[in-house]
């Protein structure tokens, strides 16, 4: 039977539309099952009915014309109590319909299973049998096994809008179902236009192996082929010049940087004279690469992955003489892709760019990031995607809620262009925040942060009105190097991010790799990376790599004044204790050394697991700040990976146990007169910071993107605002309640606008 369930799925998975895909569904089961009738029911939500959508056993005319209410007959009763209804005599039943003209009267054996997807009911399959016999047990089994199996495919199907008479009255023509595909929200903002496919023409992993006849010409052609990349590359970034802030083109300068480097063109090399030809030894170098990013814990620098591969797919292309050739990009250019690369990005003419959509990925992934720099929606992570199919068809992207919406009606185009129209104007109408402070109606002045990727070596730009760095990751110069960086190297790195916004305040946050952020020359691997050896505890058990990054960030503060080091994943104070002894050593060498006293920076630590929040009080006595990652916090409190797209919906960090967490975390830094900042996600979602307002915090830091919306809500609330809002919230026990309740309160204050910026 499992052997028959498998192909059964793999037979759907294959089928071009939705039609075929549930013929074949109704003839397989029918097969497999030896009954008399097999068919299958889809739910119209927008009619509020059960469509017959094929069968094979009743009447083919009737597919599409029976059509049950929302739990009308034994159908809707399926639905109804989303479980399967097994019986040994239907029309004896009271709850059977009889539907003239489809032929149902010669069956009695019903089983009925509903199809879900991801909480949502999709349909029902049910099966028949002229003889009143019950369905056994096993037989049971098999269609409730088979309809959660379809349901992933089903709706995979119906995201290529090939359902037909689903919404039509006899005798009209067929459209195109109007559900949306989930995906993981990457960029905000609505974009409509004509999805263009991209995808890579060359094939790393499909070159063999082969002895090179002449090595030396092989390493020529290599040095050839690296030199056309960078030309390429050096003009996308001048095409990007205009729409990129200066960090955001710093992306570019890095892929010309590690090709400039010997990380990758050293192991390329000896790849070539240890017997393989360049494209084999390209194809090893760019998969060793890619497999050390991957392994990596930190969703960010997992993702650079994808980077790493399409330098090497366009080095590939040059040695086959293949470059890329150009899609033809309409005015109102969607880009679609299994994923897609900042490269890929930058080809679209300027101006022509309305969104894109990535199987891959999720908001952490680098072009989930460009894409909030230069306001491009963007949907990461939909993985139902038929991407085969959808190319110059029109395609909606939303990117608040990771939806996508492929030919749609007329109804939800023009939804949509309203909501676009909306959000020009909300963005007009924020652009005089960018010199006002963030204060609200009493007084209350907040500063607003930036959090800088680790993507640049210079510092982030100043032109959203931001007071200064509220999270600068370090690990960057340490992943495109053949060995650690030595501490003049990273003094120059320090140097330039602390003058970029002083004498406003830069948090630099100490190395965070290790478990499954290996290193290219420290590999780690361990059985549970997410628990292991990992962030400050592998910093502590290396003191002699800790203490050049110390000295490095001590050195870059000489007559700035504007550092505050900041330590990740603390645990225990011990591990606090332990590094400050270390920055106190760290401190006195080179005051020793450079025969000046140099400031001591202010020095926090970042609240970012479960431990660390109910350990609070003893860490505000020892440290001059605390560092909220909202991020990291509401994974490990609510057992929730974010990038898993059938979890993601249960991440929110307004679930009641992170709000009592953060409060209790704000209460007991400010008994000891310690400030407290949030440098996660939750910090720019404009219902969470009316939260963060009433708890407290001290500072908020976010992406450039999400700081004026921020800044809106909080001269648009008074202190005493919040704190009734926070109070009422901290009574409820749902999430969502208290997502609606915020939601209600941002209308009331007039910030509508606003609220397709929250989760």
């Amino acid at each position: 039977m499992l052997e028959i369930l498998r192909r059964i799925i793999e037979e759907v998975n294959c089928a071009p539309d939705l039609d075929q895909a549930l013929a074949l569904i109704v003839r397989r089961v029918k097969q497999a099952m030896s009954v008399d009738l097999c068919s299958v029911y889809l739910t119209d939500y927008v009619n509020h009915q059960h469509v017959l959508m094929a069968t094979e056993g009743l009447n083919p005319e009737s597919v599409g014309q029976v059509r049950l209410g929302i739990g009308e007959g034994l159908v809707g009763l399926v639905g109804e109590r989303n479980e399967p209804v097994n019986l040994d005599d239907a029309p004896q039943h009271l709850r059977y319909r009889y539907c003239p003209g489809s032929g149902e009267e010669q069956y009695h054996a019903f089983l009925g299973v509903p199809i879900v997807h991801h909480r949502k009911l999709l349909g029902v399959l049910v099966v028949q049998r002229r003889k009143p016999i019950r369905f056994d047990e096993s037989e049971l089994s098999f269609m409730i096994t088979i309809a959660a199996q379809l349901a992933g495919g089903i709706a995979h199907a119906e995201a290529s809008g090939g359902v037909s008479g689903l919404h039509q009255s006899p005798g009209e023509p067929s459209i195109p179902e109007n559900r949306p595909l989930q995906g993981l929200a990457g960029a905000p903002g609505v974009g409509i236009g004509t999805a263009v496919v991209v995808y890579p023409h060359a094939d790393l992993n499909a070159i063999p192996d082969r002895q090179p006849d002449d090595p030396e010409q092989e390493e020529n052609a290599f040095y050839t082929a690296v030199e056309a990349v960078k030309k390429d590359i050096r003009a996308l970034s001048a095409r990007l010049e205009k729409v990129l802030p200066a960090e955001e083109l710093a992306l570019f300068e890095a892929y010309i940087m590690l090709l400039d480097s010997g990380t990758l063109s050293n192991r390329v090399i000896e790849h070539i004279r240890a017997g393989n030809w360049v494209q084999g030894a390209l194809r090893d170098t760019i998969n060793e690469h890619v497999r050390i990013f991957q392994e990596m814990d930190d969703p960010y620098l997992s993702e650079r992955s994808d980077d790493i591969r399409d330098l090497g797919l366009r080095i590939l292309a040059y040695l086959q003489e293949n470059p890329r050739t150009q899609p033809r990009y309409p005015d109102q250019t969607v880009l679609v892709a299994e994923e897609i690369t900042a490269t890929m990005l930058a080809e679209v003419p300027a101006g022509q760019l309305t969104g894109i959509v990535s199987t891959r990925g999720s908001r952490s992934s680098h072009i989930a990031i460009l894409c909030r720099a230069m306001g491009v929606p963007a949907v990461m992570g939909a993985k139902n995607l038929p991407v085969s199919r959808i190319d110059g068809r029109e395609i909606i992207t939303d990117g608040y809620t990771g939806r996508v919406y492929i030919s749609p009606s007329d109804e939800v185009r023009a939804e949509f262009a309203r909501l676009s129209r909306e959000e020009t104007e909300l963005a007009a109408g924020l652009s005089h925040l960018r010199d006002l402070p963030a204060e609200t109606g009493d007084g209350v002045r907040i500063p607003l942060y930036i959090n800088s990727g680790l993507i640049a070596d210079i510092a982030p730009s100043r032109d959203s009105g931001a007071e200064g760095i509220g999270l600068y990751r370090t690990e960057f110069p340490f992943l495109v190097a053949e060995h650690f960086p030595g501490e003049e190297q990273q003094l120059q790195i320090y140097r330039t991010v602390l003058e970029s916004f002083a004498p406003q305040p830069v948090t630099l946050r100490t190395l965070d790799v290790g478990g499954d952020k290996s290193l290219p020359y420290f590999p780690i691997e361990e059985d549970n990376p997410f628990l292991g050896w990992r962030g400050i505890r592998i910093t502590l058990d290396h003191p002699e790599i800790f203490l050049v990054q110390l000295r490095a960030m001590l050195r870059a503060n000489h007559r700035l004044g504007n550092l505050r080091l900041l330590l990740p994943m603390i645990s225990s104070v011990s591990e606090v204790d332990e590094s400050l002894q270390l920055i106190r050593r760290a401190h006195h060498e080179l005051s020793e050394e450079l025969g000046v006293q140099l400031d001591r920076p202010q020095i926090g630590v970042m609240i970012e697991v479960p431990a660390a929040v109910y350990q609070s009080d003893a860490l505000a006595q020892r440290v001059d700040f605390l560092s909220i990652g909202s991020n990291d916090l509401t994974q490990y409190l609510l057992a929730v990976d974010r990038n898993n797209s059938r979890v993601a919906d249960l991440f929110d960090s307004l679930h009641p146990a992170v709000l009592r967490a953060l409060l209790q975390v704000v209460e007991n830094a400010h008994r000891f007169g310690k400030e407290v900042s949030v440098c996660g996600e939750m910090a720019g979602d404009p219902a969470a910071a009316i939260l963060l307002l009433g708890m407290g915090m001290d500072s908020l830091s976010m992406t450039v993107s999400g700081l004026p919306r921020i800044k809106w809500v909080i001269r648009s609330f008074t202190k005493q605002q919040a704190v009734t809002l926070l109070n009422e919230v901290l009574a409820m026990d749902d999430v969502h309640m208290i997502r609606q309740h915020l939601t209600q309160a941002l209308e009331q204050a007039g910030l509508g606008g606003l609220i397709r910026a929250g989760k």
